[in-house]
């Protein structure tokens, strides 16, 4: 399970859509860039293949429930 989940925009104008994001997951921290279109752009090591899939679905549901469920 991911914990401490963190977003943030990617420009001031945060009408603009593009968020940056950081996490932990087995006591590592991970980062990267959620596009609009959902695509995930890792800005840290990325998570091995096994973990990878179920954390990106995860980070998917978080990004629709914190920015686009407003």
């Amino acid at each position: 399970m991911l914990q401490h989940f963190q977003f943030q925009s990617l420009f001031e104008n945060s009408q603009i859509p593009g968020w940056k994001f950081s996490f932990y997951y087995n006591k590592q921290l991970f980062s990267g860039i959620y596009h609009q279109s959902g695509k995930i752009e890792w800005t840290s090591t990325e998570p091995d293949e096994l973990d990878k899939g179920k954390l990106t679905a995860q980070i998917h549901e978080l990004m629709l429930f914190h920015v686009y469920e407003k």
